[in-house]
């Protein structure tokens, strides 16, 4: 052991960079680290959105984006419900039981596809190749459309048709029902989308 005594003025400057060095260190770590938790976006982007439909009247739709997705809300007439059941043989699947898990949650497995009869909540995507379909409530006899058309929606880009439940007829390229996203009331009229813990 050497008896060589130590400067104090180097045993100061070496404390010092050490010490500027590790909180560097520390400066340097953070935001990096940071890289690994989601951004605000992405948070929001998964997030559920809560909507007013007191404003609804029979017959309107409302969209709003949840994961990036439109989902529209429509507030059905009795006569676009009491059209439903008579459509059952000529739909793909009446009763949602294909891929129920991805299409369909248990709440809405019913002939009106809904927790409330009235108010339709469904993912404003064909399910074929993604194209948004455009809204056909008016009945009869119309373009691309059969002449006993009772309402409902047509996909433009393949011709998919889908009744005022989101049900797809027989026949047409959309593999699959309307997508119903996991949903819950809050009151009569607030709409939570994205989350039904509460269902």
């Amino acid at each position: 052991m050497s008896d060589t005594p130590i400067d104090s003025s180097k045993r100061t400057w070496l404390i010092a960079t050490g010490c500027a060095g590790a909180v560097g260190g520390v400066a340097t770590a953070v935001p990096f680290v940071s890289t690994f938790q989601p951004s605000e976006k992405a948070k929001a982007a998964g997030a559920a959105v809560e909507v007013d439909i007191s404003q609804l009247k029979p017959g309107e739709r409302a969209v709003v984006e949840w994961r990036g997705k439109p989902v529209w809300i429509i507030k059905r007439t009795p006569e676009q419900l009491a059209d439903l059941p008579a459509l059952d043989a000529q739909l793909a699947d009446p009763k949602s039981e294909r891929k129920p898990d991805e299409f369909t949650p248990e709440y809405a497995r019913n002939g009106h596809r809904s927790i409330k009869p009235e108010i339709l909540v469904a993912v404003g995507i064909c399910p074929h190749l993604g194209c948004s379909p455009t809204e056909k409530y008016v009945p009869g006899p119309q373009p691309s459309l059969p002449d006993d058309w009772k309402g409902g929606f047509l996909c433009p880009c393949h011709g998919s048709t889908f009744d005022m439940a989101g049900r797809v007829f027989k026949n047409k390229p959309s593999p699959d029902n309307l997508e119903i996203p996991p949903h819950v009331y809050l009151s009569d009229t607030r709409l939570l989308i994205g989350d039904d813990k509460k269902a």
